[in-house]
């Protein structure tokens, strides 16, 4: 698979999915960083990228039908901070791999996986 790894999420979360054998660019990498959500979804659409991301106002499906784009992942962790947020992650990660993202929006939190 191939991510687009939005500046919300820990950079660290790189090598893991990399080592996994998958394929990962971050939002920083490419000069994205702060740009607006419309800005980086249609770059993730454009390069045919599953974007990986905390950011809630991206799940807004009416902004941004799940259909147009490889997939939308959508960490939701209990409590916030780097450690809580790389723990779901990577509590989540395999389920993530043998999913077909592609058209859909995914959920994650502690309790489990959504797909919308």
């Amino acid at each position: 698979m191939r991510f687009k790894l939005d500046e919300n999420l820990p950079v660290e979360l790189v090598a893991e999915i990399r080592d996994a054998g998958h394929e990962v660019e971050t939002v920083y990498e490419e000069g994205l960083a702060g740009s607006s959500d419309e800005t980086i979804l249609r770059k993730v659409r454009e390069e045919r990228l599953v974007l990986l991301t905390l950011d809630k106002g991206i799940a807004d499906i009416r902004a941004f039908p799940p259909d147009q784009y490889s997939g939308i992942v959508l960490f939701r962790p209990l409590t916030t901070g780097k450690a809580a947020t790389i723990n779901l992650v990577h509590r989540r990660l395999d389920n993530l791999y043998r999913m077909d993202l592609a058209g859909r929006l995914i959920v994650v939190t502690e309790s489990g996986v959504r797909v919308r």
